[in-house]
C-alpha cells in the first residue's frame, strides 16, 4: 500500500495545505497564550463562534463567517477588558459571560429544531476547505508573521512584568488588544475546519508540550511549531486511513506528544 496515496485526492491536498498554514499559526500563538495564561480566554473565544453564527442568522447575514469574525473581535476585546481587571473572580466572570453567550447562541440556532445545520462546526471538517478559504488563511498567516516580528518583544516584556513594560513606554493595553484581536481572527478563520470543541486544545497542547522540554525561548517556539505541524500532518493522514474526523485525530496526536514530553521532562529534571 502506498502510504502517500491519500494525497492523490484534491480535497486531501487542499486539507494538507490548510493544515500546513493553520498549525504553525497555532504553534506560534499558543506559546504566548500559555505565557499570558490565556487558556481560559481562548476557550471562551472559541465557544463564542456559535453566538457569532446566531447573530448572523438574526440579522440575515448571508455569510455567517463574517458575523462570527465581527462578534469574536468584540467578544475578545470585552474578555480582554474583563481579564485586565484586578479581580479575584476574573475567571468566574469570564466563564459566566461565555456560558451566557453560548446559551443565547444555542437558543437562537436551535429554534425550530434547526441546530443540525450548524452541528458540523462542533468538530470541524478540514476536508471541505476550498482554495478561496485557503487564501484567507494565507492572508491571516502573513498578518500574524508581521505582527509577531514587530510585536513579540513587546508582548514578551508585558508577560514578564507589565509595570516595567509600561515604564519602557510600551503601550500595554494596545498590545494586549491587538493580540486578542489576532487570536480572535485566527480562531474564527480556523474553527470551521478544527471544530469548536477542540480548537483550544490545538492552541494549547503544542505550546505546553514544548514548554516541558525547552531550555530557552528559541527552543520553546521552535518545538511548539514543530509539534503543531507534526500533529496536523500525522493526524490528517491517520484520519484518512481510519475514517475518523480530522480535528479530533490531530488533537489526539498532540495529546500523545504532550504526555510524552511531560514524562521526558520529569525524567530529565
Amino acid at each position: 500500500m502506498n502510504i502517500a496515496s491519500w494525497l492523490s485526492f484534491d480535497f486531501m491536498r487542499n486539507a494538507l495545505i490548510a493544515v500546513l498554514i493553520i498549525t504553525p499559526l497555532f504553534g506560534i500563538m499558543g506559546t504566548m497564550i500559555v505565557n499570558k495564561k490565556m487558556a481560559y480566554f481562548s476557550d471562551a473565544l472559541g465557544h463564542s463562534a456559535l453566538t457569532g453564527i446566531a447573530v448572523g442568522v438574526v440579522f440575515g447575514v448571508g455569510d455567517t463567517s463574517l458575523s462570527m469574525v465581527i462578534f469574536a473581535i468584540i467578544f475578545a476585546l470585552l474578555l480582554n477588558k474583563i481579564g485586565s481587571m484586578n479581580m479575584a473572580s476574573t475567571d468566574t466572570i469570564i466563564s459566566v459571560f461565555s456560558s451566557c453567550s453560548v446559551a443565547i447562541g444555542l437558543a437562537i440556532l436551535s429554534k425550530g429544531g434547526n441546530f443540525s445545520k450548524y452541528s458540523s462546526i462542533l468538530v470541524g471538517d478540514v476536508l471541505s476547505i476550498t482554495k478561496k478559504e485557503i487564501l484567507y488563511l494565507v492572508i491571516i498567516f502573513a498578518v500574524t508573521i508581521i505582527f509577531w516580528l514587530v510585536g513579540f518583544n513587546k508582548l514578551n516584556a508585558i508577560c514578564i512584568h507589565r509595570t516595567v513594560a509600561k515604564s519602557k513606554r510600551i503601550h500595554v493595553r494596545l498590545m494586549d488588544n491587538l493580540f486578542a484581536v489576532l487570536v480572535a481572527l485566527i480562531v474564527m478563520l480556523s474553527i470551521k475546519w478544527i471544530g469548536i470543541l477542540i480548537i483550544n486544545a490545538l492552541l494549547i497542547l503544542p505550546a505546553a508540550s514544548s514548554r516541558n522540554i525547552s531550555s530557552n525561548m528559541r527552543e520553546y517556539h521552535l518545538f511548539s511549531v514543530l509539534f503543531s505541524v507534526f500533529s496536523g500532518i500525522v493526524g490528517l493522514a491517520v484520519s484518512y486511513y481510519t475514517n475518523v474526523a480530522t480535528g479530533p485525530m490531530i488533537v489526539i496526536i498532540a495529546s500523545v506528544i504532550y504526555f510524552t514530553t511531560f514524562i521526558y521532562g520529569r525524567k530529565s529534571s
